[in-house]
């Protein structure tokens, strides 16, 4: 219905659009589309396919709101065909409403009551603006319940600030007005100065709608909400009367005295609050949106993180007074054993030391996991100091309690008190990043901006995009996932997602992918969208261990017997898959892009497309007091926001790099140069113990890039110091026709 405007606001082909809705109306999941029918929709991606999936919900919704509007106008007996026109004209819904708004069910308003008190003649009289004896006239209308000349022309008067507010030329003049021009305004509430401290920054703030960034947007409408700052969003007030009265006022008369004033109560009664709450709500949108998008990819960057991978692992949750939680965990994530020992007592450590020996021996270790929190720098010594020979690595533990108390943590253990559980976490996120994490709600996890406050079904919503997105990029075991890492894989879902955990229990490791037609409730469409994205290591057939979809393995099997090969032999075997001629093999169901992804997937089947985790040693600095000025310092970028990157350096808090010392160009977002996880080197630009602030440079420990010299013409100095004097000789007229330069551009 809307496949053609959809293509237009998103720059791509009708039919490709068309393609996309019939797809996911047929019950094929985005990453499904995304990564195997990319012949049908002109290789797509997934944020274009969500595209189309948003815009096209959010035009349903139109076309719901356009029939609702013009079913209740109809059944008002109001419908004109020059108001259907109107209608069928609108692209917004703000359009919508415009045209709606004189025809919605009011409450008893002042004009109401005054066109009950038959004052619209009065109302009408005035609004043709001929010349008049206004008192006369009112005279004319008193009655019981108007009891003065001037009680009518107060009722006509709310008649006329109703009709201005209600006209939709008004309305779009000034909202363009309110959109240049109009201003976020904020001040502290008086005497919440000392309570009000953190929002300082927006004591006396003001800045245009059109250039305030999103983070300043969400940060002034907590402090309101929390009842410390009172908001405005306005223009000059002077400019948007003198819009409207470009409108309704025809000339110099008592009536026209009448309307001005009708025009400025219905600024200041109706409109301008109407459009501060209709901006409010646009910015919000618009930041909640940045800051949800800003969560996303950090989010994506996490789950993404480099896994260790299969490794038997001794895992630390430090501690202490209550100690160190140890945990041994096979290369499947089994816990083997726990412990408890104590680093920071001396007369304990020798007990520590065993401990960690015996452990190590015991179980075969192959590596050291120890959460980032409360004493992990410390533990994180105590174990480098002991000589093992083994990497250590300090893991990023944010989410972890939650973890450990959720149902889950209860399901997979137990047993085991929450400590353990942390620790097994911690262990596991070492070696798979992505199937520990799915555990938590993302929102735990930490790296986003304001998430909040930001609108929570769609912070959810986006989120766990994000996550299916991830998890279908990476693939998935299907002998060792977790229920709920396969729940996000395309087409499957928690039930089906048990009953695979279940079948895989009652049945034995899976040796095929036919295998999973055999799963309750899996059926024919689930299989097709959930195949290729599930892996058998060692299965019978090797293409089950790859991304190949099983309705390709005849393909693959054909191409092989072209070659004289057989389809093991094609695997990893690059000299003999460039022979193949791709253009042989296309066809109406398999095209180019189909062709090409069978080959690149079968020069790595299965290839996890993260890099390995490697071993990151910081400064030896372990609290806040041990940084000082003029350091430069490695770091790991934990979390990035529009307005700069946090940078872990070590310490319990996070060093901030403001967007303007990340890099020597000028950059608008952070993510243009950094990526969650990144190790770089900063420089402590400031230290602030007492509010735990540490500035950080990036730039400042790298050469600026060489730049040309230039030679500049002498430029004379202003013969004005101060930069506002010149403005103090300005006449009156002179400031009016600006303000008359300004009103221009909005008629």
């Amino acid at each position: 219905m809307f496949n053609n405007l959809i293509a237009q606001k998103l720059s791509i082909k009708p039919t490709q659009v068309e393609t996309v809705l019939q797809l996911l109306s047929e019950g094929s999941t985005i990453p499904f589309i995304a990564r195997y029918r990319k012949d049908s929709t002109g290789a797509l991606d997934e944020v274009q396919i969500q595209q189309i999936q948003d815009e096209n919900k959010s035009m349903n919704e139109f076309a719901e709101r356009k029939i609702f509007i013009e079913k209740t106008i109809t059944e008002q007996g109001k419908m004109t065909d020059e108001l259907q026109a109107k209608i069928n004209a609108a692209l917004t819904i703000t359009q919508l409403e415009d045209i709606y708004l004189p025809y919605k069910q009011k409450r008893k308003t002042k004009a109401v009551v005054a066109r009950e008190n038959g004052l619209q003649p009065l109302a009408d009289m005035l609004l043709a603006q001929t010349d008049i004896d206004v008192e006369k006239e009112a005279t004319a209308f008193i009655n019981e319940k108007v009891l003065t000349a001037d009680v009518a022309l107060q009722g006509a008067r709310d008649i006329i600030a109703e009709t201005v507010n209600e006209d939709i030329s008004v309305r779009e003049k000034l909202r363009r007005f309110f959109e240049k021009e109009g201003y976020v305004k904020s001040n502290v509430i008086t005497d919440k100065e000392i309570e009000a401290i953190k929002y300082k920054d927006y004591f006396e703030f003001s800045e245009k709608i059109s250039t305030i960034p999103s983070h300043r947007t969400l940060a002034i409408l907590r402090g309101f909400l929390e009842g410390f700052l009172r908001v405005a969003i306005e223009p000059l007030e002077e400019i948007a009367i003198e819009i409207i009265e470009e409108v309704y006022i025809k000339g110099m008369s008592t009536c026209s005295d009448q309307i001005r004033k009708a025009i400025k109560d219905s600024y200041r009664r109706l409109l301008q609050p109407s459009l501060e709450t209709e901006f409010r709500t646009a910015l919000k949108t618009a930041a909640d949106e940045e800051a949800i998008n800003v969560f996303a990819e950090n989010l994506r960057q996490l789950l993404l993180s480099s896994p260790l991978g299969s490794k038997k692992i001794l895992a630390i949750d430090p501690g202490y007074r209550t100690g160190c939680k140890v945990v041994c965990i096979d290369e499947k994530g089994e816990l083997q054993k726990t412990a408890l020992i104590f680093v920071h007592e001396k007369n304990r450590i020798d007990d520590a030391e065993h401990t960690i020996r015996t452990l190590v021996k015991q179980y075969n270790i192959q590596a050291f996991a120890i959460g980032d929190g409360t004493a992990g720098r410390e533990t994180e010594q105590f174990i480098k100091k002991l000589n093992i020979g083994l990497p250590v690595y300090l893991v990023n533990e944010d989410g972890a309690s939650i973890y450990s108390a959720s149902e889950i943590a209860r399901q997979e253990f137990p047993d085991q008190d929450i400590t353990i559980r942390g620790a097994v976490s911690i262990g596991r996120r070492l070696m798979d990043p992505l199937a520990e994490l799915v555990k938590i709600d993302p929102k735990s996890i930490g790296v986003g901006q304001y998430q909040h406050d930001v609108n929570q079904p769609r912070l959810k919503e986006k989120l766990d995009q994000t996550v299916v997105s991830c998890v279908n990029i990476v693939g998935v075991n299907l002998n060792t996932a977790s229920k709920h890492l396969l729940s996000y894989v395309s087409g499957i879902g928690s039930t089906i997602a048990e009953n695979i955990v279940t079948y895989r229990k009652q049945e034995g490791k899976f040796t095929s992918r036919k295998q999973l037609l055999k799963v309750p409730r899996l059926g024919g469409k689930a299989y097709e969208q959930c195949a290729g994205f599930l892996r058998i290591l060692g299965a019978d057939d090797v293409l089950d261990a790859s991304a190949v979809h099983p309705e390709a393995y005849e393909l693959v099997q054909q191409i092989a017997k072209d070659i004289n090969a057989d389809v093991n032999s094609l695997i990893g075997n690059e000299t003999l898959l460039a022979t193949i001629d791709k253009k042989k093999y296309i066809n109406e169901n398999f095209g180019a892009h189909t062709i090409n992804d069978i080959i690149i997937e079968l020069k790595k089947p299965g290839l996890d497309p993260r890099s390995e985790a490697q071993i990151f040693e910081f400064a030896q600095i372990f609290g806040i007091e041990d940084v000082h000025v003029g350091m430069e310092i490695p770091g790991i970028v934990t979390n990035l926001t529009r307005f700069g990157a946090f940078v872990d350096i070590g310490v319990k808090q996070d060093g901030l790099v403001h967007v303007s010392e990340i890099a020597h160009k000028f950059i608008q977002d952070p993510s243009e140069v950094l990526k969650l996880n990144q190790q770089v080197k900063v420089k402590v630009m400031e230290v602030d113990i007492a509010r735990k602030r540490i500035a950080l440079s990036i730039k400042q420990t790298e050469t600026a890039p060489a730049q040309q010299t230039r030679t500049h013409p002498q430029i004379p100095k202003p013969k004005h110091s101060n930069i506002t004097a010149p403005f103090k000789e300005v006449k009156p007229a002179t400031m009016y026709d600006a303000l008359e330069a300004l009103k221009n551009k909005f008629r």
